[in-house]
């Protein structure tokens, strides 16, 4: 009889996202024990039991974790072989260090490009410790990423990319027509600074809220709005620079939105600095937090994620064009929204690539670390559709 290796598997983070790569790595990455670690052992100990209840095991256990105590991290993944890093993205450095250092493979949820950038500078050591890091492996970037890498595998010489995502309610609700369905930091951190794009070939920088366009999805979806926000490219333009002339990306969402945050960060209420205000300091961001996340939480709603991705250039000698699409829906058996599919089971399918060698050793950008045929595999399995199509122009 032949015994199929098993592993053992930490999440950090029992929020949304981590209780969702939790029941995927139960479910899909052979696993001998996986651990959820949280600094609110309550918390823990709800997202363990919720996994073990849908999949019928007793294999996730609790644990409190604080990773900011970096030597209490390293005793605890020493016995780990992968570690899910889904907590707010501005520990994953220290995080990288510590896995590093107990010789875990790491991925995360990422979120800010210029803290993936000094992950990556830990390539060398993460070589010498025989361990695979990949950042920003969320929905956008992340999955996109991946996805925008696979359609650009359809064609022979891929020039131009341009990704449109977003997640949506799927009944919109007024005023804001929008339905959170992560952290709200990680929603704001997406409506502020600038991202990268290439364009004519060249890395150029880019505001948010601009460059308005409609994009209309098959139904139910309809039609969107579509505009610029921060960090969806992620390390993606340095990356193909000199091998692609475009490589862009927006975000979507219902009608009527964009005006209202574009109003929203033009009166700098996005603004992370503090200032003053009757005598005391209040960072614009944070007060906004407190005021827009509940008017955009609806815990009983259902979501939708959308992401298209289309590549031109060249297929058999002709002009071509690729397009992947992928449209996800709240899972009515698990309660999983659409949102927590497509980011929790993304940054899944990498731990399980990255623990069974599937990946590059090293501290490595997501779009060089995989294989997209690969990846697109597992999210079939896992129930999630890519449609995708090849049409030549001439």
């Amino acid at each position: 009889m032949v015994q199929t290796k098993t592993w053992t598997y930490a999440v950090l983070g029992s929020g949304r996202q981590g209780t969702a790569a939790a029941y995927d790595l139960v479910k899909f990455g052979n696993a001998d024990s996986v651990i959820i670690g949280d600094i609110n052992m309550k918390l823990a100990q709800q997202s363990a039991t919720r996994v073990n209840h849908l999949l019928n095991t007793d294999i996730v256990k609790a644990e409190q974790v604080d990773v900011r105590n970096q030597e209490k991290l390293i005793s605890f993944l020493t016995e780990v072989d992968t570690v899910i890093s889904a907590v707010p993205y501005y520990y994953n450095l220290e995080i990288t260090k510590v896995a590093i250092a107990s010789k875990t493979n790491m991925c995360d949820l990422g979120g800010n490009t210029d803290l993936v950038m000094k992950q990556l500078e830990l390539n060398t050591q993460a070589e010498e410790a025989n361990i695979s890091v990949i950042p920003d492996c969320g929905q956008v970037p992340g999955l996109g990423t991946t996805l925008c890498v696979y359609a650009m595998s359809l064609l022979d010489k891929p020039e131009d990319v341009y990704m449109w995502d977003g997640g949506l309610p799927q009944t919109p609700r007024l005023p804001f027509n929008y339905l959170l369905t992560f952290n709200i930091d990680g929603l704001i951190n997406e409506y502020h600074g600038t991202t990268e794009f290439l364009r004519e070939g060249k890395i150029v920088d880019v505001p948010c809220f601009i460059e308005l366009e409609e994009i209309e999805f098959p139904a139910p979806v309809g039609k969107l709005e579509a505009f610029t926000t921060a960090g969806g490219t992620s390390t993606a333009p340095r990356t193909f620079e000199g091998q692609l002339k475009t490589y862009q990306n927006k975000t979507v969402r219902h009608p009527g939105h964009y005006i209202q945050l574009k109003t929203m960060n033009d009166l700098g209420l996005f603004d992370p600095e503090p200032i003053d205000i009757v005598g005391g300091k209040v960072a614009p961001r944070a007060m906004l937090a407190k005021l827009f996340e509940p008017k955009v939480t609806f815990p009983k709603d259902k979501d939708v994620v959308v992401i298209r991705v289309k590549c031109l250039g060249e297929k058999d000698s002709r002009p071509a064009q690729a397009q992947v699409d992928l449209m996800d829906f709240f899972d009515e058996t698990t309660g999983f929204t659409a949102m927590e599919r497509t980011t929790g089971w993304d940054v899944s399918i990498v731990a399980i690539m990255m623990t069974k060698c599937q990946s590059k050793k090293g501290a490595v950008p997501l779009e060089l670390a995989i294989s997209s045929t690969d990846f697109v595999r597992e999210l079939q399995q896992r129930g999630i559709t890519v449609l995708e199509k090849v049409e030549y122009f001439d």
